[in-house]
């Protein structure tokens, strides 16, 4: 009976502590939901609607002076290129240069065979002194009848026929001088020269190659230093263009694919028609070209300065919403909420825009906008990866033309 009585006491006991055990944790979850409910009444670290901060990147507005480019490919055409070709028919008997080589205007660059050329002057010289021996002779005799004339020997006509022998012999004798000079000229075709400097091309002859006028070029001089740049302009850009070459050229930059070098130079020429076809009028530009950077028929990026922006408002162009009723950045403002802001873009190049519309160093959100509503509070986060990036990018360019214009951005 005892051992009965004593296991249900302990029976009972654990029954009771069960239900006290059950009954503390309820009370618990009771607290906890309570005070998620007075935070969440209390509106403490959420935004409009309950809604929690969206985290954004931001970056300021800047002010500096920006140059507006035009930029166009272009091809690189030399200034000056020769074919050089004979004037005779003839054989070449030497030839002066290398493929390659850099010669200067008056050089020669092959002799052809001159034998019957020089044997052409010899006889127009070997002519000249015959004729001329005529021509002494006649004057004589015109100075012999004129003296007869004045002792009553002979009539006046015979003296007129003397005389107009000597003013014939004296046609003669211009005239084989003339052929002197002729051949002289033909002589000189036998040693072909350098009309300009300038780099020499593939040698399309040899020694003994037969030549003939209008035949196949010999070879082909091409100025390399000074070089030309030829690129085409939109029509509406004409009057940047020509108030650009009035001013003195401006600044023109010519960029190889794959950063493999670049080139300044000037505007030097506008043409003076517009392509109906593209809307676009052909331009020149000229670089120097000492280090041989730019070749003739190279493709290049060409940007043209056309004018300068005093201080203008830039923002990364990824800040820029483009929407069906305009452009739009989000400006965060002293409570760290963001506002729409309709801007108008002005000019835009490479990672930047500039714009109207936002004041230099406002902040002006660049990740995160996809989320973001006029109104929303925003948690500023540090720029990373790609967006880091950029934005240093942007931040050194800005630095190269605040330094540049000797304005701080």
């Amino acid at each position: 009976m005892h051992w009965v009585l004593v296991a249900r006491v302990g029976v009972v006991v654990g029954v009771l502590t069960a239900a006290g055990c059950s009954k503390e944790p309820q009370a618990g979850n009771g607290a906890g939901a309570a005070a998620a409910q007075a935070s969440a009444s209390s509106g403490v670290g959420a935004g409009p609607g309950g809604s929690a901060p969206i985290s954004v990147t931001s970056v300021r507005a800047q002010r500096r002076d920006v140059d507006v480019m035009l930029e166009a490919t272009g091809t690189v055409t030399a200034l000056n290129t020769v074919d050089i070709r004979s004037q005779v028919s003839s054989v070449i008997t030497r030839v002066e240069i290398r493929e390659g080589q850099f010669v200067k205007a008056g050089q020669v660059l092959f002799t052809l065979d001159a034998r019957n050329d020089e044997l052409g002057l010899a006889k127009a010289r070997a002519q000249l002194a015959s004729n001329l021996a005529t021509l002494a002779d006649a004057q004589r005799q015109l100075a012999r009848s004129t003296d007869l004339l004045a002792q009553g020997f002979i009539s006046q006509g015979a003296v007129d026929t003397n005389r107009t022998l000597v003013d014939s012999q004296n046609s003669v004798v211009a005239a084989t001088r003339t052929a002197i000079d002729a051949a002289q000229v033909a002589l000189s075709y036998n040693r072909i020269k350098a009309p300009a400097s300038g780099r020499a091309g593939a040698i399309n002859v040899f020694a003994g190659t037969t030549v003939q006028p209008g035949g196949a070029a010999l070879v082909t001089i091409t100025q390399l230093d000074p070089i030309g740049v030829a690129f085409n302009v939109p029509q509406r850009n004409l009057t940047d263009a020509l108030r650009t070459l009035r001013a003195g050229g401006g600044t023109v930059t010519a960029l190889l694919p794959e950063n493999l070098g670049s080139a300044t130079g000037k505007l030097q020429f506008v043409d003076n028609v517009v392509d109906p076809n593209s809307g676009t009028v052909r331009v020149k530009a000229e670089f120097g070209n000492r280090d041989e950077v730019l070749w003739p028929g190279a493709f290049v990026t060409v940007r043209l300065a056309v004018r300068t922006l005093k201080d203008a408002t830039v923002l990364p162009q990824a800040a820029v919403i483009q929407g069906p009723r305009g452009s739009v950045v989000y400006v965060i403002d002293a409570q760290n909420k963001a506002q729409a802001r309709p801007v108008e873009v002005v000019y835009g190049s490479g990672l930047d825009a500039v714009v109207s519309g936002v004041q230099p160093g406002e902040r002006i959100v660049l990740d995160g906008r996809q989320n973001l509503r006029a109104g929303v509070a925003v948690a500023e986060r540090a720029a990373s990866g790609a967006g880091a990036n950029g934005e240093a990018k942007r931040q050194r360019g800005a630095g190269a033309a605040s330094a540049a214009s000797g304005t701080s951005p």
